[in-house]
């Protein structure tokens, strides 16, 4: 006599038939590997050589178009005659400086600032230009520094586009004279309005 408690049933064919209330077997997914998702640096940046060198191009293409386009003096010219003397009881020059200047930008070069600078085995040295005013009472006092000597440049002067002039200027220094004279450098250093870079007559 068949067991009426069982709660299974049998199937000739197909075997044992689950009960009806049987929870189903759990089933398996697909495996997920977190450390190769696409979300992380590994997937979405480019190899690190890779990156260094596009990185090393940049920083020179950006290097080259910086030279080119650096700011330049608006002007040039030349320092062509130096006469220096002596100021009893001072320790200090005064030197007449006599220059081409031209300007070679393409608007007006205004004068703002005049100054000379010295280079000794001892350091630099810098000197406001004097006031083209007091030039007569120079020359009567030191009569040698007016040999070449042209005009004065003076500040708020103003050369229009392509113009070039010969000028003068004089300028005191704190040193000995024989200490002038066996200088490295002596140069005059005329500073335009709106200009960054000064122009710098060398010799």
């Amino acid at each position: 006599m068949a067991d009426q408690t069982s709660n299974s049933a049998f199937d000739p064919q197909a075997g044992p038939i689950a009960p009806a209330n049987a929870a189903p077997a759990a089933q398996r997914g697909p495996t997920i590997h977190i450390a190769d998702e696409f979300g992380t640096a590994k997937r979405n940046l480019p190899p690190l050589k890779v990156l260094l060198l596009t990185t090393a191009v940049i920083l020179i293409i950006v290097g080259i178009y910086s030279f080119f386009q650096r700011a330049k003096p608006q002007g040039g010219g030349s320092l062509d005659d130096v006469t220096a003397v002596n100021l009893p009881n001072q320790n200090a020059v005064l030197a007449a400086l006599t220059f081409t200047l031209k300007n070679a930008g393409e608007k007006a070069l205004w004068v703002h600032d005049i100054q000379g600078k010295v280079v000794t085995s001892t350091g630099e040295l810098s000197g406001e230009a004097v006031s083209a005013v007091d030039f007569n009472r120079y020359y009567q006092a030191f009569p040698a520094l007016k040999a070449d000597a042209q005009p004065a440049l003076a500040p708020e002067d103003k050369l229009q586009p392509g113009q070039e002039t010969k000028r003068t200027v004089i300028v005191s220094f704190p040193l000995a004279l024989a200490d002038f004279k066996d200088r490295r450098s002596v140069s005059v250093v005329i500073q335009p309005y709106d200009q960054p870079v000064p122009i710098t007559l060398t010799k």
